[in-house]
């Protein structure tokens, strides 16, 4: 065992406490990871408030990279002194939506959230709060939980592919499957949404519309691809439909997980077109249609988790785009903080404020 900082979820709607937590050292299977980077996500403070629910207290945190430290037994993909980015998600390969190829949708993928993964220091057990526990300056994680860093990506941009890009750019090209040409309209400029912008862009679509309720957001947005910008109103729908010749934008990409937002992405979408939802809502979110609508504007509606990706095969693809310059990952971060920074970018978030806070180990 050995005392690392770590921020701890003590339980579901309770202050994160950044505290000294013992970790040990790993088993077989598993590798033991020096964080590098860690990206604050919109689902960790999901997480923290109960919409999305795992064994509690946890160590949150699942975007990140690092370098591997030590490895257990049988573990013969990494070794020490390897960057890796973490996967929070890992397929097993074999249950059903795996053998169909659908691995983002693998039935086992957040098994080891309830493992014991440290214990804090009064002896308290605790949990990976996404398998990963990514808020925290070391980390123990199965093996199917690193894949490594491709070549010329720098560890600290390598922490957003770990969820951000994978979700935002894995919603215009596997769910929405945008084309050339073909207009989009992203709502939400957060982390998620401005890497959704990018893949819009690279997939060659006009015009780019982004959304948000923040007016500040504007260079950001525009600085990773958006054409135009609507600060979010009652009007909102209209608005795009003015911009994309009076039809509606050809695909809607919702990254924030509110119903009146998943509605609006809806009502902007024009007849036929494609409307994909990223955002995480909560149960409470209640979205309504009628069954003449669904009929008379064909449009398609669909959910998409983890950006519907395979990260073992979109993580070259990104890289060649990284390295090409087609993909500025840096454009994605607004905050650079430490551990002791996160309940500030939580509440940052809350109040819709800047893009990705990325914490520097």
């Amino acid at each position: 065992m050995s005392v690392i900082r770590a921020a701890v979820l003590p339980a579901v709607g309770a202050p994160l406490e950044i505290t000294g937590i013992e970790l040990p050292e790993p088993g077989p299977g598993q590798v033991r990871v020096r964080l590098a980077a860690a990206g604050v996500c919109h689902s960790d403070l999901s997480l923290s408030n109960g919409t999305m629910r795992v064994p509690v207290p946890a160590v949150l945190g699942h975007e990140g990279a690092g370098t591997v430290v030590s490895v257990g037994e049988g573990v013969t993909h990494v070794a020490p002194g390897d960057g890796v980015v973490l996967n929070w998600a890992p397929s097993c390969g074999s249950c059903h939506h795996c053998s169909i190829g659908e691995v983002w949708l693998c039935a086992d993928a957040l098994t080891g959230a309830g493992n014991v993964h440290a214990v804090s220091e009064d002896g308290t057990e605790l949990h990976p709060g996404l398998n990963v526990a990514a808020f925290a300056e070391e980390t123990v994680v199965a093996a199917n939980c690193v894949l490594p860093v491709p070549d010329g990506v720098p560890l600290t941009d390598a922490a957003l592919l770990g969820c951000a890009v994978l979700t935002g750019w894995g919603a215009v090209h596997h769910s929405a499957r945008v084309r050339e040409g073909e207009s989009v309209v992203v709502f939400g400029a957060g982390g998620v949404g401005l890497a959704a912008l990018q893949a819009a862009r690279i997939a060659g679509a006009s015009p780019i519309i982004a959304v948000d309720v923040s007016p500040e957001k504007e260079a950001l947005a525009r600085a990773a691809g958006a054409t135009a910008y609507v600060v979010a109103s009652a009007t909102t729908a209209k608005e795009i439909r003015k911009l994309t010749g009076g039809h509606g934008a050809d695909v809607a990409v919702e990254c924030v997980g509110r119903a009146t937002t998943i509605r609006t992405a809806w009502d902007s979408t024009r007849r036929g077109g494609r409307t994909t939802i990223v955002g995480i809502g909560g149960k409470d979110q209640q979205v309504s249609f009628h069954a003449l609508e669904l009929f008379h504007w064909g449009r398609t509606l669909s959910g998409c988790v983890y950006g519907n990706s395979d990260p073992a095969k979109d993580l070259p693809v990104l890289a060649d785009h990284i390295r090409a310059g087609r993909l500025d990952l840096s454009t994605l971060v607004t905050d650079h903080i430490t551990l002791d920074g996160i309940p500030a970018a939580f509440t940052n978030m809350l109040s819709g404020k800047g893009g990705r806070a990325l914490v520097i180990f």
